[in-house]
């Protein structure tokens, strides 16, 4: 069979996992220029592609146009009339299945994520034992084009470029010459948020310094409005939530020094431009393979597994027993503070 040349790639679902797509693509177009690629995602995480050359992006709108069987399918044939000869299925859940077999039986090549449910079932059921670091996501993504004919070697990093900024967000930073920190607290459950008041005593500890500069991210009203009060008593905090288009917050990321971030998407964001990210677990844990592009270990603060054995105890934090919403209280403020003057 011939190798493809334009591949259709799908991966819908959280901004996170869109994210975690970027660094492959990027070296997917550095190793294999001469391929086109269509990315299937939702309308508002197109700026994440936008500098990647020989990359297009088709929108999902699967609450009006694309929604149920027949929307799908609708979507399908637009991507067909595109001349994608191959998909990339990076999501391999009910919807792209629909989209990728109507391709398939009309001679579409098609490869599919393994997700590795099996070995990640395992993982959240050690109960104490000792746990066995499984595939990143990263590479689960290349195993799928190198079924495309198409292998990747992802140490050839390729790095979205720093972004030029606005007045408006010049003024954000300032004029000093401070060390630019971002600080994303919020995930989507609570077992995997560092508990706001220890990331207050963080917060406090870093602007009595008056040696950094700390932007606060997040999203919502109600993140918004608690943000805002942890950003109000101190000099050197900045609330940014709230106040950005997702282009200026991506260009903002892209210009930190440091980002500091739960097992949640701001840290797949700020991955993307190669910045460095300090990333805190709670019932979650790095060995699923969710870590943020390219960074190390040691910058993966975990909560105590001694006094939480059962860690990880699911994938994404959707399921824990009681009283394992306070294992991060076992990252104690002191060691997160160390580890962000020690990383800048």
């Amino acid at each position: 069979m011939p190798k493809p040349k334009h591949i259709f790639v799908i991966r819908l679902s959280a901004m996170g996992d869109v994210a975690m797509t970027v660094p492959v693509l990027k070296i997917f177009k550095a190793t294999y220029p001469e391929v086109k690629i269509t990315v299937l995602s939702k309308k508002f995480l197109k700026p994440l592609f936008n500098d990647i050359e020989g990359i297009e992006f088709m929108e999902a709108d699967v609450k009006r146009q694309h929604k149920g069987i027949f929307g799908l399918l609708k979507l399908a044939n637009e991507a067909r009339s595109l001349g994608i000869d191959a998909v990339a299925d990076l999501h391999n859940v009910i919807r792209s299945k629909v989209i990728a077999k109507s391709l398939s039986v009309k001679g579409v090549q098609v490869a599919t994520i393994d997700k590795g449910r099996s070995e990640k079932k395992k993982l959240t059921q050690a109960k104490g034992m000792g746990i066995v670091k499984l595939k990143s996501t990263h590479q689960r993504y290349a195993d799928v084009f190198e079924t495309l004919g198409y292998p990747l070697d992802l140490s050839k990093v390729v790095f979205k470029s720093r972004s030029p900024l606005n007045k408006r967000l010049l003024t954000i930073i300032g004029d000093e010459p401070k060390k630019c920190i971002g600080i994303a607290p919020f995930a989507a459950y609570h077992s995997k948020m560092y508990p706001l008041n220890l990331m207050q005593q963080v917060l406090t500890e870093l602007d009595a310094t008056q040696e950094y500069r700390i932007l606060l991210f997040g999203g919502g009203k109600k993140e918004e409005e608690v943000l805002n009060e942890m950003a109000q008593p101190l000099e050197s905090v900045t609330n940014v939530a709230g106040t950005l288009t997702f282009e200026e917050e991506l260009d903002l990321i892209s210009n930190l020094d440091l980002m500091v971030s739960m097992d949640s998407g701001n840290g797949h964001l700020a991955a993307m431009y190669g910045i460095p990210v300090i990333t805190l677990w709670g019932v979650t844990h790095p060995y699923a393979g969710f870590t943020p592009f390219g960074q190390p270990e040691e910058n993966q603060l975990l909560a105590d597994r001694i006094q939480y054995p059962l860690i990880p105890t699911s994938v994404y934090g959707n399921k824990y027993p009681d009283g394992y919403e306070k294992a991060m209280e076992t990252i104690e403020p002191v060691v997160v503070i160390q580890k962000i003057k020690d990383t800048l």
